[in-house]
């Protein structure tokens, strides 16, 4: 099977990301993710076995947990390929997503590189199929859009590859502490 870890944003920063994709498509014929609105925490992985450890092991993690902010205020891009929402991360949030990233590397059939592990940039994929003839368009038409988000670390979702699309497998809310 093949799987992926994010963190779903939800929220206002969530629903303007879904509704840009949809609009970068129809205007542009821009594709990105079938995923929602995410961060990714894991990049796609396979593994044919039996993930029940690893799902105890996020619910586990989950519950001693507590969300934590960031915010998303500005475009940007790697090289012409991908066009995304920067996500400034807390203090807070990159230290639970370092300490999710030591978890989930104790799993030997889960394994990072430098562009999913503990350097990431954080980023929520506008478009990044079918960008570069067309990049200096979409970078013009996405600007017109400004925005300014507080959202939160507050899930991790594995998502599963079925039916040629990702299918929720299994959200964890952070507990609530507040």
């Amino acid at each position: 099977m093949r799987y992926v870890i994010v963190c779903v944003v939800k929220g206002e920063g969530g629903r303007f990301n879904n509704e840009m994709r949809k609009d970068i498509f129809k205007k542009f014929n821009a594709k990105s993710s079938k995923l929602p609105a995410h961060f990714t925490i894991k990049s796609p992985f396979e593994y044919e076995g039996s993930i029940r450890e690893l799902e105890e092991a996020l619910y586990k993690f989950s519950r001693e947990e507590e969300k934590s902010k960031f915010i998303m205020d500005k475009y940007n891009h790697f090289d012409d390929r991908v066009i995304y929402m920067d996500v400034s991360m807390s203090k807070e949030g990159k230290e639970v997503h370092d300490r999710l990233i030591d978890l989930l590397s104790k799993f030997d059939y889960i394994h990072f590189n430098k562009k999913d592990g503990k350097g990431k940039i954080f980023h929520v994929t506008l478009t990044s199929k079918k960008v570069p003839p067309i990049f200096d368009k979409l970078w013009k038409y996405v600007n017109q859009y400004t925005f300014n988000f507080n959202c939160y670390f507050d899930n991790i979702s594995i998502f599963k590859w079925e039916d040629s699309t990702w299918k929720l497998h299994r959200e964890f809310k952070f507990a609530s502490k507040n």
